[in-house]
């Protein structure tokens, strides 16, 4: 006789069933956030914990937890901030490494997860990693690959989150670069870019093995997405669904789907949302709940 699997065992994907967006600035500096259910539901407002700050980046870790980490508010800050399987943000974890803004996260090696390039004190972009271990711990800088830059972001991807991609960003000018992180962490040097240059756009994983790079700032604000296949490969432009906006963030939910949210229209910070679903199509506007921000982070957990 067979064994019965439930449906929630160890076979079924981990670490993206919920989202959470975090911090940001709206209104003044942000530490609050919203919990996405697993049906892509954005809930309203959790009471913030840790420094409020802006410019900050986010990635999950472990499996099933996340973490916000860096980011700016009275000055650059290298602080991190865990978030446990539940969705619940703890307090400031001690600065490690250099202290910035505008950097990227992503998963790799299936259970770690990577920062890497921003923007530090100096007028100086940045290309240094750090890596976190599969508890959480953030280890010092790593010496830097690729083009130094703020204003991308990172996602993973493969069949075992075991692989990421650093993506798009500002050197100055905006770039559509790109920097693959092997499933030992590891940057890889540029890959010449693919579609629109662009910074202050977002990422996340879909379809359990793929990811989708959208919106963003191209010199007017952009809706247009770029799909990564299981190999790291970017795609060309795909026409863009709902409104065009940057300095948003996206993240993975239930499992094999995205929702983009979030972000900035000049003069107006937003609240809309955009799921994305198991085959990479954007959807329509949804209308936002909790308070509209910018420059926020995003990551999945549980």
């Amino acid at each position: 006789m067979f064994p019965i699997i439930p449906a929630n065992s160890a076979t079924a994907a981990s670490g993206n069933d919920n989202g959470i967006f975090g911090y940001g600035y709206g209104g003044g500096y942000r530490s609050l956030t919203n919990i996405v259910s697993n049906v892509g539901v954005v809930a309203s407002d959790v009471a913030g914990v840790g420094t409020a700050r802006y410019g900050i980046a986010a990635t999950g870790y472990g499996t099933d937890k996340g973490i916000f980490g860096f980011g700016i508010v009275s000055g650059y800050m290298g602080m991190t901030n865990l978030v446990s399987n539940a969705g619940v943000v703890a307090s400031d974890v001690a600065a490690v490494g250099t202290a910035r803004q505008g950097c990227g996260g992503s998963v790799y090696g299936s259970d770690k997860a990577i920062f890497a390039f921003g923007y530090h004190a100096g007028a100086t972009f940045v290309s240094m990693s750090n890596l976190v271990s599969n508890t959480g711990v953030v280890a010092t800088d790593t010496a830097g690959v690729g083009t130094a830059r703020n204003g991308l972001k990172g996602t993973e991807y493969s069949a075992n989150k075991d692989k990421g991609i650093m993506g798009y960003g500002n050197t100055g000018s905006i770039t559509a670069i790109t920097n693959l992180v092997s499933n030992t962490g590891v940057v890889a040097t540029d890959t010449a870019g693919v579609g629109t240059a662009r910074s202050g756009l977002a990422a996340c994983r879909y379809s359990t093995d793929k990811s989708i790079f959208g919106y963003g700032h191209d010199g007017n604000n952009a809706s247009m997405t770029n799909l990564v296949s299981n190999t790291g490969v970017v795609a060309t432009d795909t026409a863009g669904v709902g409104t065009a906006r940057s300095s948003l963030a996206a993240t993975e939910y239930g499992g094999d789907k995205g929702i983009f949210g979030y972000g900035h229209i000049s003069p107006t910070d937003q609240t809309i949302t955009n799921l994305v679903s198991n085959t990479g199509v954007v959807g329509t506007d949804v209308a936002g709940v909790g308070t509209a921000r910018r420059s926020l982070a995003a990551c999945s957990f549980n």
